[in-house]
């Protein structure tokens, strides 16, 4: 099983939102990070078969998407970003709803329908309108029916936005559980999200596709470029305004700090191991999300 971009550009007048991005993916879970603006959810639309590519082309096992049309759309799992709903309809409905447009039959469909909101902790609220659902159990829901069909292809878009730390966890454990046999898209800006669970990390800025590595080899990129120390408060403003700075934490009367640098940021300053949320920072700091 292999999804294969050509040279997808999509651009909205002026604005390219995708620049002539070409890669190609098989089993397994892939981490697309970037920050706001940097053409994730643009280019999951392009996948998921919701919007056209300005040019270039998606291919599944060597077909053109637009040529397989619905048997594309067959084999796909999608939960954008928002999830559109029917505000009076309860959690059960919306998902036997979203199953019959899906041409599941109707017994089967109430059998999936009881599992997939046991997979995502929502049994208990499947007579709750959507209308009265938190964001996060909003999210839960797109995750569920999502995968209604059993898809090959399951593409979640910025899918943790408002779960609590727990659900967070639990829906990374259950996106890798089912990666083994499919393709799984995950957008996001919580580098949490992808840390453990992706093949490979591709990073997009501005619609360009700048890395895609496994974790471990994006790391080795960063290696010896992050740094520790503890400094007192006039110190920690002036290394803010000359290096890249994580995490701050207070510690008595002085501060730790984390940096990157290619060079040694402060006397006191030892290197440490980077994690993802220093590559993160290493490539959008400037964009004020990291």
């Amino acid at each position: 099983m292999k999804l294969t971009i050509e040279k997808v550009t999509k651009s909205y007048g002026e604005k390219v939102a995708v620049n002539d991005l070409s890669f190609e993916l098989t089993e397994g879970v892939y981490g697309f990070l970037g920050s706001n603006g940097s053409g994730k959810t643009t280019l999951m639309r392009i996948l998921a078969s919701v919007s056209k590519p300005t040019s270039g082309r998606v291919l599944f096992d060597g077909e053109d998407i637009r040529t397989l049309d619905e048997k594309y759309r067959d084999m796909l799992g999608y939960s954008p970003q928002h999830i559109g709903y029917y505000k009076n309809f309860t959690v059960q409905k919306f998902m036997l709803y979203i199953a019959s447009l899906k041409g599941i039959e109707r017994q089967q469909a109430k059998q999936k329908v009881d599992e997939l909101l046991e997979l995502v902790n929502l049994t208990e609220n499947n007579k709750v309108k959507m209308s009265k659902l938190s964001g996060g159990m909003k999210q839960r829901v797109g995750i569920a029916q999502a995968l209604l069909n059993d898809p090959q292809i399951l593409i979640v878009d910025e899918p943790t936005a408002g779960l609590d730390p727990k659900e967070r966890v639990r829906f990374r454990n259950l996106l890798s559980k089912i990666s083994a046999n499919r393709i799984v898209l995950l957008s996001t800006h919580i580098v949490s999200d992808i840390e453990f669970i992706a093949k490979e990390v591709m990073i997009l800025k501005e619609g360009v596709l700048i890395q895609k590595e496994s974790p471990k080899k994006l790391l080795e990129g960063i290696r010896n470029k992050v740094w520790t120390a503890t400094v007192n408060e006039e110190e920690v403003a002036d290394l803010q305004a000359h290096f890249r700075c994580g995490n701050i934490a207070h510690n008595d009367e002085r501060f730790d700090i984390r940096l990157l640098s290619e060079t040694k940021p402060h006397s006191n300053a030892v290197q440490t191991k980077p994690n993802l949320e220093d590559l993160y920072l290493y490539y959008f700091e400037e964009d004020g999300v990291a």
